[in-house]
C-alpha cells in the first residue's frame, strides 16, 4: 500500500516573521487526514511574548492584542506541538510540511529558546522524519516550471481549493492535498516510494536545488551567496 492511502498529518505555523532563528510562533495546526479529508484537527494560538509586527499581522490576521488576550503561553504551545509531532514520527506517520526547513527550524529554535528538549532528543536520538515537503517535491519533479512556488500557486496548479490562506489549519490541509496530488501525478518518483525512501530522496533533491541556486547567485549577483542545503531542518 502506498503512503497515499495512509494517514498523513499536515503541519503549519503562522509566525511573527520570516527568519526561523528569530521569529516566534503565533499559531500552529496539526491536521490528520486520510485521502485528503481531515479526520482530526488540532490548533494552537500562542502569546509569542513579543509584539507581532504589522506586516506579519497583515499576512495571518492575528494581532498582538488578540494573541495576548486569547493565546496560551508560548512555552506551553511549543512543548505541546513538539510532543505531538514526535508522537506521529514514533508511529511512522509522515508529517507534511510545505517548506519544512522554515517551520521545523523555527520550532527547533523555539524549543532551544524555552530550554525544552530538541525534536531529535525527544525521538531518542533518531533523526526527524518521515517528512513530506511538497515544495521540495514539486521543485524536483517539475524543475523547469517558471513562476512562484508558493502554496497558493501550487494549489492552483494541482486543482486544490485553498480557503483561508495563511490560516495554519487551512494551509496544513492544503499541503497534504498538494502532496497527494504530486504522488498521484508522479508515481514512480513520489507515490510508490515508501515514506522513508521519499524522505531520503527529498534530502538529496533539496541539496541539489540549493547547490544550483547558490551557484547561480554567486555567478549573477553575489559571489559570497550561501544557500543552506540542509533538509528538513536547517
Amino acid at each position: 500500500m502506498s503512503w497515499l492511502h495512509d494517514t498523513l498529518v499536515g503541519f503549519d505555523l503562522e509566525t511573527t516573521g520570516t527568519e526561523p532563528g528569530e521569529s516566534r510562533i503565533v499559531s500552529a495546526a496539526l491536521v490528520e487526514a486520510k485521502g485528503g479529508e481531515p479526520v482530526r484537527v488540532r490548533e494552537w494560538l500562542a502569546d509569542p511574548g513579543v509584539p507581532i509586527p504589522a506586516d506579519a499581522t497583515a499576512v495571518h490576521g492575528i494581532t498582538t492584542r488578540r494573541a495576548v488576550a486569547e493565546g496560551r503561553p508560548a512555552e506551553e504551545v511549543v512543548a505541546e506541538v513538539a510532543a505531538a509531532l514526535v508522537s506521529y514520527w514514533r508511529e511512522g506517520v509522515p508529517v507534511v510540511v510545505y517548506n519544512a526547513p522554515f517551520d521545523l527550524s523555527l520550532l527547533a529554535a523555539e524549543l532551544r529558546r524555552h530550554e525544552l528538549p530538541s525534536l531529535e532528543r525527544q525521538l531518542g536520538g533518531v533523526p526527524v522524519g518521515p517528512v513530506v515537503d511538497p515544495l521540495v517535491v514539486d521543485r524536483a519533479v517539475d524543475k523547469y516550471r517558471k513562476g512562484s512556488r508558493s502554496l497558493e500557486n501550487a494549489c492552483a496548479l494541482y486543482g486544490i481549493e485553498l480557503v483561508d490562506a495563511h490560516k495554519a489549519g487551512a494551509d496544513a490541509l492544503a499541503a497534504v492535498r498538494v502532496a497527494l496530488a504530486l504522488g498521484e501525478r508522479y508515481p514512480a518518483e513520489v507515490g510508490k516510494a515508501t515514506p522513508q525512501q521519499l524522505h531520503d530522496r527529498q534530502a538529496g533533491w533539496h541539496a541539489t536545488w540549493a547547490a544550483g541556486l547558490q551557484e547561480w547567485l554567486r555567478r549573477a549577483k553575489d559571489p559570497a551567496a550561501v544557500v543552506d542545503g540542509a533538509w528538513p531542518l536547517r
